[in-house]
């Protein structure tokens, strides 16, 4: 009896050791598991912070100059992914990569004495300029059925090429006028801000001013 006990004890210590490995694998994997997961979350919450850091920003030019702050927003979003330091090959600068001339333009519409270009890196100011920017270009395509892809095709490629693509019922008529846009980029942008305007538009309150 004794010799059989001492095998079973020999036995109990063999398994023992494949068994452990298991166990500390397990281990393991629930702890890449958790680190995964964590990260995740992490960088979930960073994108969400990120996205929403500047909302007061957008809410008061948004206020300032009658405009749907989703429209804001989404020239943002396209313009900088929320970075008010971005800076752009031809110039531009800030939240809604405005450029100086344009800068300058809102300034003395603003009758702001002490303006100069390197205040549109402070995000409250490039959103005012942007706001700004975006309400003149509405307004200047309201005969249309649908002035936003103007006023965006405007902001995204300038006045002359959209006096190019707006010819005959395109002058007019807002979904033939994209289809008229010959910039592969501009169409993109175009219906890119559209997109995440209709995205944005159910966050905010709908603003009680008419829209220009």
């Amino acid at each position: 009896m004794r010799g059989i006990r001492r095998k079973r004890s020999v036995l109990d210590l063999g398994c023992g050791a494949p068994y452990n490995a298991v166990v500390q694998r397990r281990g393991l994997w629930l702890v890449i598991l958790f680190l995964l997961f964590a990260g995740l979350f992490g960088y979930w919450r960073y994108w969400e912070w990120r996205g929403h850091r500047f909302d007061d920003v957008i809410l008061a030019a948004s206020a300032r100059y009658a405009i749907e702050p989703a429209l804001v927003k989404a020239v943002v979003w396209r313009e900088s992914w929320f970075d008010p330091q971005a800076r752009g090959r031809a110039g531009e600068m800030g939240l809604m990569q405005i450029r100086a001339a344009a800068g300058q333009e809102w300034a003395r519409a603003e009758r702001i004495k002490t303006y100069s270009p390197a205040q549109l890196l402070d995000a409250g100011t490039n959103a005012l300029a942007g706001a700004w920017y975006l309400r003149k270009l509405l307004r200047r395509y309201q005969p249309a059925d649908n002035p936003l892809p103007y006023a965006l095709a405007d902001y995204n490629a300038g006045r002359s090429r959209v006096l190019q693509w707006n010819k005959g019922a395109a002058a007019t008529n807002s979904a033939v006028f994209i289809e008229q846009i010959d910039f592969p980029g501009t169409r993109r942008y175009v219906r890119a801000v559209l997109r995440r305007y209709e995205h944005y538009r159910p966050v905010f309150p709908q603003p009680k001013y008419p829209i220009p």
